[in-house]
C-alpha cells in the first residue's frame, strides 16, 4: 500500500523559510519520480515540483523557481522541499505524489493529508 507522508508546515512570515518532508513507502522510492503540488484556499491543486529517480533531474514552476529546491534522499525514502523567500502567494496545503506531475493529477483526491504552510506577518 502506497504511504506517503507530508511534514514541515507551519506559520512563518514573508521572506521566511521552511523545509517539507515527505516520507514515502508501499512501493519501490527509488524507481519513482516524485513530485511536490500544492493547493492555495479557493483554487485547485498546483503543481511545484518534480524530480527524477536519481535526484539529477529537478522542475519548477515559474512562480517557485529559484526560491524553491526539490531533493531526495534516496537512502531514506524521503523527499524533501526546501522552501526559500517565501510569499504570501506560497500559503497551501502542500501534497507530494509519487511520480509526474500527470500521474498525481490522476491520483490524487482531497482527502489527502498533506501539510499547511501558511505565509503570514
Amino acid at each position: 500500500q502506497v504511504q506517503l507522508v507530508e511534514s514541515g508546515g507551519g506559520l512563518v512570515q514573508p521572506g521566511g523559510s521552511l523545509r517539507l518532508s515527505c516520507a514515502a513507502s508501499g512501493f519501490t522510492f527509488t524507481r519513482n519520480a516524485m513530485t511536490w503540488g500544492r493547493q492555495a484556499p479557493g483554487k485547485g491543486l498546483e503543481w511545484v515540483s518534480t524530480i527524477s529517480t536519481g535526484g539529477a533531474f529537478t522542475t519548477y514552476a515559474e512562480s517557485v523557481k529559484g526560491r524553491f529546491t526539490i531533493s531526495r534522499d534516496n537512502a531514506k525514502n524521503t523527499l524533501y522541499l526546501q522552501m526559500n523567500s517565501l510569499k504570501p502567494e506560497d500559503t497551501a496545503v502542500y501534497y507530494c505524489a509519487r511520480g509526474n506531475w500527470e500521474t498525481m493529477l490522476a491520483t490524487w483526491t482531497p482527502r489527502d493529508q498533506g501539510t499547511q504552510v501558511t505565509v503570514s506577518s
